[in-house]
């Protein structure tokens, strides 16, 4: 592993992901983000350790996407012995999606960005004291606090005629709760600033009471719609640090899951997209296809969602010929059942003029802002982990990457359909070509301090999970990272110069994880 123009000592890590780490200091740490920021790379994820039982450290690690595969920088921060506050240099003001994620860091392992323009808490909604922070290694997770919410200081825009409106955290529908603050001229949305965390879990904390052959459970509950994809990348993370190899008919029938689990979102979405424009019949119509599409999975791999199915080592669920033969019959059934409806929806023309034009985002906007997965690919972006870091099988399976160049929901509309297709072959490809064999090895004792890295491109885009390991096969620290954190801010900008009744389509046409970036 290496980044061009930069010289560090990266350490490969074992496992699926083409991917290293190297620890760094802080004038490392700033020349890497420059390096990488200056080639037009990724910042992927940011997050926080507290190696002070062990070393006496915090440790901050930044993930980035080069064209190697994944660097990871690893920056050792010493605890101040007059008690002020640790710092480590800011990464915001090269990756603005580094915002939130810093601000979250310093919520929940009182590490502070030094130079941050933006202070501001993230996750702490009174849920816990000022002083405290959850995932510092001495915290009591037992304890319970009854701390009143704190005011939260919104962004004001000043002007004649500008007005507030303000929507949430509970919300009408049946959706999870985060507040949208819009100024507005008339219906036109001047700015948007989204305040979440209202479903803040503490993922990362949970993380440490299971061993690593349990914790899948866990993260594949962190986001309901990416069952498969959070309980693949965090496979990934447990079989890098432990240095394993699953058996070939698991990751093929691992893929299978990821594809069917991208289908289903977006079938889900699409019907939604299409009733948020006035079109029931389109949301009948899909959701229609979308419950015949699960209720297989129920019965053929035990599960609506495929909770559980995937775990280290392998996978729990086997497909049978029969169940084969039902999938790849009903691959094609549905695939002519959504051309169908693709040219209903291309032809409606009150469909169209709400699509077009609709929540842009340029391309030029999507690269300096950091947007990521589907709704990259419809600004022009073509970037593609199943591409692009081709982990087993889709080395072998030549995945066609859709893209749009508009930027807008029709484009986001467009992806969705393009990739439903794809995932159809694949799927119908994967059962043709599924190998024989075991379903799972046996996991080893993991070596204390081991760590490991998943990464898999979901249905919304990259999912990552990081472990390390402690003593007695537990997890001492585990990190899942949702794209959502990247596409989040960027949905503010799409919003601005819309008007209000526009924004439930724009929403949904990115359709965002709230509890995937509480975790």
């Amino acid at each position: 592993m290496r980044i061009p123009g930069l010289s560090l000592d990266f350490q490969p890590l074992a496992g699926a992901v083409p991917a290293a780490l190297a620890r760094v200091d802080s004038d490392a740490w700033n020349e890497a983000a420059r390096v990488v920021h200056e080639s037009g790379r990724k910042l992927v994820a940011l997050w926080g350790a507290d190696n002070r039982d062990r070393d006496g450290t915090f440790m901050m690690f930044a993930a980035y996407a080069v064209d190697t595969g994944l660097a990871l920088i690893a920056l050792p921060i010493p605890q101040d012995a007059t008690g002020q506050i640790p710092c480590y240099p800011a990464l915001s003001g090269m990756f603005p999606v580094a915002g939130r994620m810093e601000r979250a860091v310093y919520d929940l392992l009182g590490i502070q960005a030094s130079d941050a323009a933006d202070q501001r808490p993230w996750l702490r909604h009174g849920a816990w004291p000022v002083g405290l922070f959850p995932l510092r290694y001495d915290f009591d997770a037992t304890q319970r606090f009854d701390n009143p919410q704190q005011d939260y200081p919104f962004v004001r825009v000043a002007g004649e005629g500008v007005h507030e409106i303000p929507v949430g955290p509970i919300h009408a529908g049946i959706i999870e709760p985060g507040h949208f603050r819009f100024s507005i001229v008339g219906e036109k949305v001047l700015r948007l600033e989204e305040r979440l965390g209202f479903t803040h879990k503490g993922i990362d904390k949970c993380f440490e009471s299971f061993s690593i052959a349990e914790g899948g459970k866990l993260a594949s509950r962190v986001s309901g719609d990416s069952t498969v994809a959070y309980a693949w990348a965090y496979a990934q993370a447990a079989e890098s640090l432990l240095a394993i190899t699953p058996p070939p008919r698991a990751v093929w029938l691992r893929a299978l899951m990821l594809e069917r689990e991208r289908v289903a979102n977006h079938l889900g979405d699409l019907g939604a997209l299409g009733n948020d424009a006035a079109l029931a019949f389109g949301l009948s119509q899909f959701m229609r296809i979308k419950e015949d599409w699960l209720r297989w999975a129920a019965a053929a791999l035990g599960h609506r969602f495929m909770m559980d199915c995937i775990v280290p080592g392998g996978v729990a669920y086997d497909l049978s010929s029969e169940a084969a033969e039902q999938l790849t019959r009903l691959a094609y059934d549905l695939e002519k059942e959504i051309e169908t409806l693709r040219h209903i929806y291309d032809e409606h023309a009150g469909l169209q003029d709400r699509f077009l034009t609709t929540g842009r985002v340029t391309a030029q906007l999507a690269v300096r802002l950091g947007l990521t997965g589907l709704a990259a690919r419809a600004s022009g972006q073509t970037r593609d982990l199943r591409a692009a870091h081709p982990a087993a099988p889709y080395d072998e399976l030549a995945v066609n990457v859709a893209s749009q160049p508009g930027g807008d929901v029709a484009a986001r509309v467009a992806v969705r359909f393009d990739e439903l297709f794809e995932s159809l072959r694949l799927i119908r490809l994967i059962v043709h070509k599924l190998p024989a064999g075991e379903l799972c090895v046996a996991l080893p004792h993991a070596q204390p301090g081991a760590f490991g890295i998943g990464w898999v491109e979901g249905w919304r885009g990259e999912v990552l999970v990081a472990l390390e390991a402690g003593e007695g096969d537990m997890i001492r620290r585990g990190h899942a990272h949702d794209p959502s954190w990247q596409n989040w801010p960027i949905l503010e900008h799409a919003a601005m110069d819309n008007i209000v009744p526009d924004f439930p389509l724009i929403n949904k046409s990115f359709n965002l994880s709230y509890s995937g970036q509480d975790s």
